[in-house]
């Protein structure tokens, strides 16, 4: 294992810097890194080795799991190109994106109250295309044309929609159980 634990996590897995990433090269990375790092695989040697062995561990599932997730990703690749996704502090939306969350946020209550898991399932569907259709954007603005000011505005939008996505998910258990 590199001794240079602060490396960026696509340096950890080997694999090219960016927002669009090959999931089963990540996958087979991640799994190989693990192995190599396991705690068990060094429980036979001194409590520093085990603790670096653990630290090893607990990095590579870190990076795994912000690779992994393309909102996480995506404000990944955009601190290593030191763009703030100001996510705590511009909460500033465009407002028809702002209307449209709304009419999103009033269609999922009434299906709630209307206990009409099926018309959640619909609203899922459509909001999960559109969130498609922004990780594509986030794509296209930090690979392509390289525009990380845009990607931070998509980043933002889409955290809206995987809130929005987590609302329904939640509405649909607790009208199924």
């Amino acid at each position: 294992m590199s001794t240079e634990f602060n490396q960026d996590f696509f340096t950890l897995f080997g694999i090219a810097p960016g927002f669009h990433l090959d999931p089963l090269a990540l996958e087979t990375a991640y799994h190989d890194l693990q192995t190599r790092v396991h705690p068990d695989r060094f429980a036979h040697l001194s409590d520093a080795d085990k603790r670096v062995s653990m630290q090893w561990a607990t990095r590579i599932n870190e990076a795994y799991r912000t690779l992994k997730n393309p909102l996480s990703r995506a404000q990944y690749v955009l601190l290593l190109k030191g763009v703030d996704t100001a996510t705590e502090s511009n909460t500033a939306m465009p407002p028809a994106f702002l209307m449209e969350q709304m009419e999103w946020r009033e269609a999922v209550q009434e299906a709630r109250a209307g206990e009409d898991v099926d018309e959640l399932d619909k609203l899922l569907a459509r909001l999960r295309h559109q969130h498609a259709g922004v990780v594509g954007e986030i794509e296209r603005d930090i690979d392509r044309t390289r525009d990380y000011h845009a990607a931070a505005a998509a980043v933002r939008r889409l955290m809206f929609l995987e809130k929005l996505q987590h609302d329904i998910l939640d509405a649909i258990e607790s009208l199924e159980t």
